[in-house]
């Protein structure tokens, strides 16, 4: 990952993935897809335009409330959201208040430009959306999505159709969003263009207490920071809690039944060590305001500490009702299993893609000392490429043609890359460095005379512990097949 456009400079908030960063984050959304949109039958996914009717954002309120509080330098050009630099300074969190509150504990904390040491404006807000003028006529203008989130609302009454109008139905999309962020900052985690994985599952309100397999995940213990335990012991204290006792204060099952799962995504696929993960509860505040329910997934960073990666949110029948207001188009229907009318309600499961790609590099980086360079401990499943062959020398053709083979056949099947530059060790630590899973050897012995033992087998080394097992090609797929499940 590094900045776009770099060779003029680079611009603040965007940032281009190279080949290796691409794969690797196009394997985290592949691995999402499999994983939520196997949550139900009736859930899927779905395309749409990056640019966005300016009604869609009248009905969802963006025009109107989708600001960021702006602090300005009285003297020189610093300009820094309100929050985030009180929050920085203070190290407590200010979210969700007014302009006039944060100016006042600016004073009251007696901050001042860290440029130029002179005395802050007081806070202002702006409007964080991309305007478009369509074509050359007046009055034509659109936006540029700040969410993924209204692509499935604009759909909801088309697609609930050609589902044959079954509930609940989930309406997913991974694509581009657009923030005019005043100060984009931490690399990829705050950008003015961002990759999303959402979400968006529309259901009955009158089965949020409810869900068909939670019994099955009621004893599955969840870590949580809720508003209480932020108010009762120190700010970073996490609770396990189980999904059942999370029900007892007062969350709805359907909403814990999918915290459980989101849990089970980032320590069954994506491998994330138990410690480095948290639920964290926004309050009223913090929260949008039709959220009636929001919970924070943060995962631990090396430098900058907890950071929102994704988040679950009950935005109620806020954006549809919304939708029915502005365009006249009713989006009450009629449940036949239920024999009622309602406005569906929709939980949205939101992933900033480019945050968690940031999080596996984060969490898998390794300056190992021993080895003498970096190792990228990604999980099977993520890393740009889970093996590579080698040949152990380049200079006899036999054993070339052999690994060749050996190649051709595997990158059928996995992801994989073939390398005979340099020593065989080299080979290892660059594997090493970009993630590669296993690296497969073709040696000396692999053409063996008839008869030996190790002819036709080859060598397969482990990007963790560096041991080699010896294995006989004719099995070599099917013992990758099964490193790779695991």
């Amino acid at each position: 990952m590094y900045p776009s456009s770099e060779i003029y400079g680079g611009i603040a908030g965007l940032y281009d993935y190279g080949h290796l960063g691409t794969k690797l984050k196009h394997n985290f959304e592949n691995l999402w897809r499999d994983f939520f949109l196997g949550l139900d039958d009736n859930f899927f996914e779905i395309e749409a335009a990056n640019l966005m009717h300016e009604n869609v954002f009248k009905a969802s309120g963006h025009l109107e409330n989708f600001i960021d509080p702006i602090v300005d330098c009285s003297k020189c050009d610093f300009s820094e959201r309100a929050d985030h630099f009180i929050q920085a300074k203070t190290k407590t969190r200010h979210e969700g208040l007014s302009p006039e509150q944060l100016t006042v504990l600016i004073e009251k904390n007696k901050l001042v430009c860290p440029k130029c040491q002179s005395q802050l404006k007081p806070v202002s807000v702006m409007n964080m959306m991309f305007p478009v003028q369509l074509g050359t006529g007046k009055g034509n203008r659109a936006y540029l999505r700040p969410e993924t989130a209204q692509s499935p609302f604009v759909n909801f009454k088309l697609q609930y159709g050609l589902q044959r109008k079954k509930l609940p139905l989930g309406l997913a999309v991974v694509g581009k969003a657009y923030r005019n962020e005043i100060s984009p900052r931490n690399f990829v985690l705050r950008q003015r263009e961002f990759t999303q994985a959402e979400l968006q599952i529309f259901f009955n309100p009158a089965k949020l207490g409810e869900h068909k397999y939670f019994e099955v995940v009621k004893n599955n213990k969840v870590r949580t920071l809720l508003i209480k335990d932020r108010n009762e012991k120190e700010e970073d204290q996490v609770v396990e809690r189980t999904a059942q006792e999370l029900v007892s204060l007062g969350l709805p099952q359907f909403y814990v039944y999918h915290l459980i799962k989101i849990q089970h995504f980032y320590f069954d696929v994506l491998k994330i060590p138990k410690e480095k993960i948290r639920f964290y509860e926004l309050d009223e505040k913090e929260r949008a305001f039709y959220n009636k329910y929001h919970f924070d997934i943060e995962i631990e960073l090396q430098e900058f500490g907890f950071t929102e990666v994704g988040g679950l949110h009950y935005r109620t029948d806020h954006d549809l009702k919304g939708h029915e207001r502005v365009s006249g188009q009713k989006m009450e229907i009629f449940d036949e299993e239920s024999a009622s009318k309602f406005v569906p309600h929709v939980l949205e499961l939101s992933f900033g893609v480019d945050r968690n790609t940031y999080a596996l590099v984060d969490l898998n980086y390794d300056d190992d000392k021993e080895r003498g360079n970096i190792v990228l401990h990604l999980p099977p499943k993520a890393t740009p490429f889970f093996c590579a062959v080698f040949p152990l020398v380049k200079n006899k053709p036999e054993i070339t043609a052999k690994a060749e083979e050996i190649y051709t056949l595997l990158k059928k099947q996995f992801t994989c890359f073939y390398d005979e530059t340099a020593s065989v060790g080299r080979r290892y630590a660059r594997a090493d460095e970009i993630g590669v899973r296993y690296c497969i050897t073709v040696d000396f012995e692999t053409l063996g005379e008839k008869g030996d033992t190790l002819r036709d087998t080859v060598t397969i080394r482990d990007r963790d512990s560096t041991q080699q097992e010896r294995i006989k090609i004719s099995q070599l797929s099917a013992r990758l097949s099964e490193l790779y499940s695991r």
